[in-house]
């Protein structure tokens, strides 16, 4: 979605766009301007021919899609199609053609990924076919590979420079090879890594192991020179000099490998370095892309873990369309075995290695030298395996910095690495077993992936993007609504408890029959507001059909049935009467809406009575801050109220263990629906929470005097708690939710009207 604009951009005959801070601004691309271009080069190149001035028409955004959610009830089309647009002409045909372009580069990765395994364990051939099966047959893998995406250039490429990488070591151990072959050699490793690292920023990593592949070729033609010494040891006669000659070599080396690379992509570097200030080109990206409000701790990515692994083995659309749960269940199983399968595997193999090293003479005077020879030997004889691993972890590493500071915890970001993961995973499989149960294992993985990606189309893509058929519920209540004439509801059915508390999930099926074209597209929004307050409690917008179509292509006639699922807040506060209403509205204007009967912009489907939560305290609630204290409880009044006048609360905490700190809570008064921090009203309260007895709750009462100036509308009362050290820095509790550490350091507990 963001990746092709750049690719038409540059079609056009455009130079590179400049990234732009503002997320509003940033055009069609959003934050992929910041992206190295060479695989948007490729694709322009493939597509010039191609008018595609339709790409707006064809393009056309889904405004309310949950993102990265996965919903109840639809909703998760990051695009809505025009169903008369042939694929075989403009935009369509473009986005066609480079998306046939991704898929034979994904072929390439695949074919590398098994030249890799091959290498890695030239004995076992069965090992290098499961490592490419598990590569192609990797359901996300293919996903990508289908779609327009930078990361299609960049893992061949990847997986090139690594097969590169051990072809030199392992030529050089079996003899020297002419100098102008290495060279070439050296310049083409250059070459491959220039063009990955002008294809993402996530290739970088393959630097430092060039230097480090020099280091290993620089031994061994020094150990090539000395074949009179027992262990043709480079550092027997003195391990300065040894060292300074293998580490000038490697240099040497490593100068022929960034001269390409300087060459090719030095360019772009310098060029983010000229216009944002950052020769990655992070600011501006993360500009736009958005950021966490904190740095994530370990403990917070390892809380992730599910969302992970699971966009690394297949989660389709907009990180919102899900396998069945079981099949993440059988290949997160298989992966924990694999983890302590590549534990066996490595300690068998580097056992065996250790007792032959034991039989060899290392011809040094020094004990030490004599060490970083066999150090040297080590990873000579083990350099592939050692060359994935590394790759592997300089990766994860990255990507650890990057989900640190942005929402990007996706496996399907490892990718970059991905052939050196199937190497890795397959070996822990099947590696440590004998050959023959090996191949087994290996065959029953293969043919276990392949039957879940040969199915994923159409059990589970597919459906996702098909509107349901239009079966009215039997309890249907019919309305016999009109909107202006051009929509008419014909009724609706509301599932629920019988008794609806605050957390309680409820289900409303509409039933619609279009009466005429419309030129606009109309969202439908579905409210439960609170009277009191005159403003949604929970809302639903999305366009008919579960978010999948767009009004300006239904015809009359047409009966359309939409699901929506909305959950009462868990802080609303109860008893109170709630009311259910529906309505229209054009998302790019949203004062325009659709009337019902009577001028009405919205109808009311039914009132229901929100009950209290069976509890201890006031509008009972259970939220865990930190797993040091828990909110149990709250009052707030008055809820309705004007700019100077105060607001009082009660919460009540209890401690969920004994406490070494005393906590300052604190309540702040914000702007409902807006990215503005003003406080418009606060209070911060410190307690001598380290005295509390774990267990027993504690009230603490907060007056919020709201400033003179603040203006009319809804605003969020939030609350949370906090210490400060020495320095004066904070440090917030978060909420855990399901044992999951989130990156939430307040609550917002209920809205408040100020007229």
């Amino acid at each position: 979605m963001w990746h092709y604009p750049m690719i038409r951009h540059l079609a056009d005959g455009n130079p590179l766009p400049v990234q732009v801070f503002d997320p509003a601004q940033a055009g069609p691309w959003k934050q992929e301007a910041s992206q190295p271009p060479l695989y948007y080069f490729i694709g322009a190149a493939l597509t010039f021919w191609i008018d595609t001035s339709d790409m707006e028409q064809v393009r056309r955004l889904n405004p309310h899609v949950d993102t990265g959610v996965i919903t109840e009830d639809g909703n998760i089309n990051l695009v809505v199609h025009d169903p008369q647009l042939s694929p075989w002409q403009g935009t369509l045909l473009a986005v066609y053609i480079v998306r046939l372009a991704s898929v034979l580069m994904g072929a390439a990765t695949v074919y590398f990924t098994y030249r890799i395994a091959r290498e890695v364990a030239p004995e076992r051939p069965e090992l290098a076919l499961g490592a490419a099966a598990a590569n192609a047959f990797l359901p996300m893998f293919l996903f990508i590979s289908g779609a327009v995406n930078n990361d299609n250039l960049a893992v061949p490429l990847s997986s090139l420079a690594l097969l590169l990488m051990i072809g030199l070591v392992k030529r050089y151990r079996a003899d020297s090879e002419p100098a102008n072959s290495s060279i070439r050699r050296w310049l083409g490793l250059g070459i491959v890594i220039g063009l990955a690292v002008l294809t993402k920023e996530g290739t970088l990593g393959l630097l430092p192991l060039a230097w480090g592949t020099g280091l290993v070729v620089a031994w061994q033609i020094e150990k090539g020179r000395i074949p009179s010494q027992a262990a043709a040891n480079p550092f027997a006669s003195g391990l300065l000099s040894g060292l300074a000659k293998v580490l000038g070599r490697s240099l040497a080396y490593f100068a022929m490998v960034l001269g390409p690379v300087l060459l090719i992509a030095g360019w772009w570097y310098y060029r983010n370095i000229v216009l944002y200030g950052d020769w990655l080109g992070w600011n501006a990206f993360i500009a736009v892309l958005g950021q966490r409000p904190q740095s994530a701790s370990l403990a917070q990515l390892w809380g992730e873990r599910w969302g992970f692994l699971a966009s690394y083995w297949g989660l389709f659309g907009g990180v919102n369309v899900p396998m069945a749960g079981w099949i993440y269940d059988v290949l997160n199983g298989v992966l924990l075995l694999s983890v302590a399968g590549f534990l066996i595997y490595a300690a068998r193999r580097f056992g065996a290695w250790w007792r032959d090293e034991g039989r060899r003479a290392n011809g040094s005077r020094s004990a030490l030298a004599g060490a970083t020879n066999t150090v040297f030997r080590f990873v000579e004889d083990h350099f592939a395996l050692i060359v994935c691993l590394l790759f592997f972890a300089a990766v994860v590493v990255g990507l650890i910095r990057w989900a640190t500071t942005t929402w990007s915890s996706q496996g399907r970001l490892v990718f970059t690495a991905l052939s050196s993961l199937s190497v890795l995973f397959v070996l822990g499989v099947a590696g440590w077993m004998p050959r023959r149960p090996g191949r087994v294992a290996t065959a029953a993985l293969s043919a276990f992936m392949f039957v879940v990606a040969a199915l994923a189309p159409f059990l589970w893509i597919r459906p996702a993007y098909q509107v349901a058929p239009a079966s009215p519920p039997p309890t249907l209540k019919e309305v016999d609504v009109t909107f202006d004439g051009k929509l008419r509801l014909a009724g609706f059915d509301l599932q629920s408890d019988e008794q609806i508390r605050p957390g309680a999930q409820l289900e409303l099926t509409l039933v619609w029959e279009v009466l005429q074209e419309m030129e606009r597209d109309w969202s439908v929004f579905v409210h439960l507001n609170d009277p009191v307050l005159q403003t949604p409690l929970a809302q639903r917008d999305m366009y008919p059909g579960g978010g999948l179509l767009s009004t300006q292509f239904l015809e009359p006639d047409r009966q359309l049935v939409d699901r929506f699922v909305l959950t009462v807040p868990d802080t609303a506060v109860a008893p109170s009467t709630l009311e259910l209403v529906v309505g229209l509205y054009d998302y790019g204007q949203p004062e325009v809406r659709l009337t019902a009967g009577g001028g009405e912009d919205a109808l009311t489907l039914t009132a229901l009575d929100l009950e209290s939560v069976a509890g201890e305290f006031p509008n009972a609630t259970s939220v865990n801050f930190g797993n040091e204290l828990e909110l149990v409880g709250f009052t707030i009044a008055p809820r309705r109220l004007q700019a100077s006048e105060t607001v009082e609360l009660v919460v009540y905490w209890r401690p969920l263990r004994a406490l070494q700190e005393d906590y300052t809570f604190f309540a702040q008064v914000l702007e409902a629906n807006s990215e503005s921090t003003t406080r418009w009203g606060s209070n911060d309260i410190q307690q001598p929470t380290s005295g509390w007895s774990q267990g027993s709750a504690e009230m603490v009462s907060m007056s919020l005097q709201l400033r003179e100036d603040a203006p009319a509308g809804v605003y969020n009362v939030v609350v949370g708690a906090y210490t400060m050290d020495q320095s004066g820095d904070f440090r917030n509790l978060q909420i855990v939710r399901d044992e999951r550490i989130t990156m939430d350091r307040f609550l917002n507990l209920t809205p408040i009207r100020v007229e």
